[in-house]
């Protein structure tokens, strides 16, 4: 029997789609099934209060969560998001409800067994309430009590070899595409590079230090299957320099009916006849192919990666042999300057471990610039919107290329340093006079 009544809560379950009110009230009755037969360590009715508070909430038109300090486990200053209810005593089983984020395995794959122990685990010293996955890749236990922290902390990190994700201002938890596991398109080893900084960066990951968060995601192709270009700070997106590969066989078979487009993906819609000049030429965004004399011809120094063509013909056209990644900078969600997506700051980096040459070339030189330059709660995207792409520029030492401009400058003064105009002006000026004599 429901503690507490839920009214407006009981119309977000009147609509043809799953509600999250009927998950948590089959989770409070099965909290209080098994309340004989298991010694839990939080409130049997956490999950009756959270419906409560919810409700409340929604009554009052305002949350009544409250920042309540900071919490957390020993030697971590992230990985915990302390949660605290202003009303413990309507609703005792959330007075503390803090949220604790898991790290999670590459490619976020998992064997049942270990899906079975983390269930279990959150059952006995957390609400049972989790989210598979958070928005920065984490596992979330959604609701335990203080006292619990560090026994859930010991728990995973003795017997399940599991470590707690990031929060607060540092290093996020980074997260990874399937890569070369599984995926034909996959340009490097995503789940090793991931791993790989993980470990590098664990200071950088639990000991808050950055003047606001800070993530990394790694994007195996320019499919962008954990969205990188749109996500992360620093966004590794797989990519090749040499030519994509074209089977023209393969291109005759999907023109003539003998191979289904999209790798055999469909909507229920009959699209009739394939039309390569339709469905792949036309919607190139740069125009950079065409069939001549029955074959499809590519002008690979136009193209710009966008996979649209190898998605409709996988068997047709490959990504190219010689693969590296992109690596872009400053996107983030609209929290305070509004939403950015990733500026390319290296067109192509070759990806070898132990990758000596993204961290010690890329990767630290990037925070010591916004560790120095950024103001607090400013994400690096804010910064280098702030400063300008000129500054990250020098930051990192690389030479400009037209591939980092997102359009021409507004402004038409530009300022020069001592360095650049010596003799700059008439080399230039003599350039363009020769350039037109001819």
């Amino acid at each position: 029997m429901a503690k507490h009544k839920t009214p407006l809560l009981d119309q977000l379950e009147s609509g043809p789609w799953p509600s999250f009110v009927s998950d948590l009230k089959q989770q409070a009755a099965k909290r209080a099934k098994n309340a004989e037969n298991i010694d839990f360590q939080i409130p049997v009715d956490v999950v009756d209060d959270l419906l409560g508070v919810l409700e409340l909430s929604y009554a009052d038109g305002t949350t009544h969560w409250k920042h309540g300090g900071i919490v957390g486990v020993f030697g971590y200053g992230g990985g915990v998001i302390g949660r605290y209810c202003d009303q413990p005593q309507a609703f005792p089983g959330v007075a503390h409800f803090h949220t604790m984020r898991i790290a999670q395995p590459g490619g976020k794959y998992y064997t049942a067994d270990y899906l079975k122990k983390l269930c279990d685990l959150w059952d006995l010293r957390g609400s049972g309430i989790t989210n598979m996955h958070g928005s920065t890749g984490d596992i979330i236990f959604l609701g335990t009590t203080t006292p619990q922290l560090e026994e859930i902390f010991f728990e995973l990190t003795h017997n399940m070899g599991q470590d707690l994700g990031g929060s607060g201002s540092n290093l996020r938890t980074p997260a990874d595409c399937i890569g070369s596991s599984r995926c034909e398109y996959a340009c490097y080893d995503t789940q090793d590079l991931c791993y790989d900084l993980t470990q590098e960066y664990q200071d950088e990951l639990h000991r808050p230090a950055f003047p606001y968060k800070f993530k990394f995601k790694f994007d195996g192709c320019p499919n962008c299957c954990v969205a990188s270009i749109a996500r992360s700070d620093l966004s590794f997106i797989g990519t090749w320099r040499d030519e994509i590969r074209i089977d023209q066989e393969a291109v005759k078979a999907y023109i003539g009916g003998e191979l289904v487009p999209n790798a055999g993906a469909h909507s229920g819609r009959d699209w009739g006849k394939f039309d390569i000049q339709k469905e792949v030429i036309g919607l190139c965004p740069t125009g950079c192919m065409a069939m001549v004399d029955g074959k499809l011809v590519i002008d690979n120094k136009e193209c710009t990666r966008c996979m649209h063509c190898i998605n409709v013909m996988p068997r047709g056209l490959r990504i190219g042999n010689d693969r590296g990644v992109s690596i872009l900078a400053g996107a983030k969600a609209p929290i305070l300057d509004g939403a950015q997506m990733g500026t390319l700051i290296v067109p192509f980096v070759k990806v070898e471990a132990p990758y000596t040459e993204i961290k010690e070339n890329i990767i630290e030189p990037v925070w010591d610039w916004w560790m120095e330059e950024g103001k607090n709660r400013e994400r690096l995207g804010e910064l280098m919107k702030r400063q300008g792409l000129q500054k990250m520029v020098e930051a990192l030492g690389v030479e400009p290329v037209p591939q980092m401009v997102m359009e021409p400058r507004h402004n038409p003064y530009i300022f020069w340093k001592e360095d650049e105009v010596e003799g700059g002006w008439e080399r230039d000026v003599n350039e363009y006079r020769k350039h037109h004599q001819r």
